[in-house]
């Protein structure tokens, strides 16, 4: 479980769509976005739209493991107030590679609370990369990636390969 006491003063407040705003050269853990983007594109060219979110979400579960990409299914993030922990969770739909947190949709459109929703998770577990997935749309798959340049570390913009 993640501990979001507010270390590094991260979590004054929740976050809003306002409070992000898109940086198209910074691009942190590029490969393993590419490789979790891979995975969904495969699940909904064999699923299509239109179905339940559990359905994705299995079904990517399972595209996952084919890919032998490293992943956690609906990890609980602890949430605190003045330095204590409520009961309340928070749980993501995904931690990809350890770093990346991806939240599914099966919905018409996204819309601003969803979006909220994912950079709040990320902000509570500290991550910097995250992905709001929406498998609805008939037709296509919805999505964007989101990064906290905040909690960006140099070795998030290296190659995989060049990691130590």
């Amino acid at each position: 479980m993640f501990d979001s006491a507010e270390p590094r003063g991260l979590l004054f407040r929740m976050l809003s769509v306002q409070d992000y705003e898109p940086d198209d050269e910074l691009n942190p853990l590029a490969e393993e976005g590419f490789a979790l983007m891979g995975a969904v594109f495969e699940v909904h060219r064999v699923v299509r739209g239109g179905l339940l979110e559990e359905v994705y979400q299995e079904s990517l579960e399972e595209e996952l493991k084919l890919r032998g990409i490293d992943f956690v299914r609906k990890q609980e993030l602890a949430v605190f107030y003045k330095g204590r922990e409520l009961r309340q969770r928070y749980i993501p739909d995904l931690y990809v590679h350890g770093e990346i947190i991806v939240e599914l949709k099966a919905v018409k459109a996204l819309a601003p609370e969803h979006v909220a929703q994912l950079l709040n998770y990320m902000r509570l577990a500290r991550k910097a990369v995250g992905y709001l997935i929406n498998f609805g749309p008939l037709g296509k798959v919805e999505w964007k990636r989101f990064v906290l340049r905040e909690l960006v570390e140099p070795w998030m913009l290296q190659k995989r390969a060049d990691r130590r």
